[in-house]
């Protein structure tokens, strides 16, 4: 099955959370495609350069096609994993990407 579409998110952690809890999160997210059936891949990981223009963290969630982003958004297993990031998170940036 090829690739056609890309959900991006780039963010930086609000002042004071702690690298332990950054990792958690990572680690959450990266349980991901054995929760969430449309989903094919995640790469998530913080930058090791300073061109993000202050965000500092990325994720990368493959998808079958378009149609697939609310599924993956609305999946009863990405939304609390998505809410404990959101709650840590000072300042996001998102994209969706049609590639087919």
């Amino acid at each position: 099955m090829s690739v056609t579409a890309k959900h991006i998110a780039w963010f930086r952690f609000k002042d004071g959370v702690r690298d332990d809890r950054i990792e958690q999160h990572m680690r959450a997210l990266r349980t991901l495609p054995d929760l969430v059936p449309v989903v094919r891949a995640i790469e998530c990981g913080k930058s090791y350069t300073d061109r993000g223009g202050g965000l500092t963290h990325c994720i990368i969630v493959t998808l079958p096609d378009r149609a697939s982003l609310p599924r993956y958004l609305e999946h009863p297993a990405h939304v609390p994993i998505a809410e404990a990031l959101v709650s840590d998170i000072a300042e996001l940036r998102v994209m969706d990407l049609d590639l087919g």
